[in-house]
């Protein structure tokens, strides 16, 4: 068997759907191997788990070795940043750190390759890609965010400091406060202590649980669904393009240059 065929025998498989879910249940069995090992279990049970660890080990340094091989363009495949993750991954899991000062990397990275479902899921890829093309314009609403906590919390340390210290003590403890108030994590027990003094005072949580926990919220739901349509758009052009078909564009243009030929003839 030559290398080009070899290599279309590994693109076959890595293209394979069976071969993907096959890897996904891996990866699942992955994570259940790792949460086993934080129960108190006898130490013979350890060392089955500590073989399943070093099978799925070599599994994944199998998966990834024929990705390697059957990508057509070898150039282009650790430009993908996330070939890059899943190699790296399978390459730290492969040194032997049990031993040593580096055990609780080890243990970590291990813990780390359960986001290899991402890289796996095309799904989850494109709603994490979204996300964090959506980080420059939700950094705008945390600012927002932030001068809303800063101005409610300079109120509630100027008016509820001398009800309760423990809460309304600085600036800074204010806005901790607010973020349980936010979070609606016994809210009611802060609003009910200040009204006892400040009858109104629902008022002002009210408004600041209007303000943050619900105009904040949607801000950021809309943010990520408006990137979310716009990377499905740019996916399906990629698609259509890469498949050769014409897009909505194209048509247009076609139609418009159309209509320009038949107005000069006419």
């Amino acid at each position: 068997m030559n290398i080009e065929s070899l290599q279309n025998s590994f693109f076959k498989i890595r293209s394979n759907r069976a071969f993907e879910f096959f890897v996904v249940g891996v990866i699942l069995f992955s994570a259940l191997v790792i949460g086993a090992k934080t129960y108190d279990i006898p130490e013979h049970v350890l060392t089955i788990i500590a073989w399943m660890d070093r099978a799925i080990t070599a599994f994944f340094l199998i998966e990834i070795t024929i990705r390697f091989i059957g990508e057509p363009n070898k150039k282009t495949f650790f430009k993908n940043p996330w070939n890059i993750f899943d190699t790296l991954i399978v390459v730290v899991s492969l040194i032997p750190i049990q031993d040593s000062e580096m055990a609780l990397i080890g243990r970590l990275i291990r813990i780390f390759r359960v986001l290899r479902m991402v890289s796996i899921v095309p799904e989850l890829r494109l709603l994490l890609n979204s996300l964090i093309k959506a980080l420059p314009q939700l950094g705008y609403v945390i600012l927002l965010m932030f001068i809303i906590f800063y101005i409610y919390a300079a109120i509630g340390a100027s008016f509820f400091v001398h009800i309760n210290e423990d809460l309304w003590g600085d600036i800074a403890i204010a806005m901790l406060t607010l973020f349980r108030v936010m979070t609606f994590e016994d809210w009611t027990d802060v609003m009910y202590e200040t009204m006892a003094v400040y009858p109104l005072s629902w008022l002002y949580y009210l408004t600041f649980i209007f303000l943050t926990t619900f105009a904040f919220l949607n801000m950021v739901i809309g943010i990520v669904v408006n990137v979310m349509e716009n990377e499905h758009a740019e996916e399906a052009k990629e698609k259509a393009l890469a498949e050769g078909q014409l897009t909505i564009e194209d048509l247009s243009k076609q139609i418009d240059e159309l209509k320009q030929m038949i107005k000069d003839k006419a």
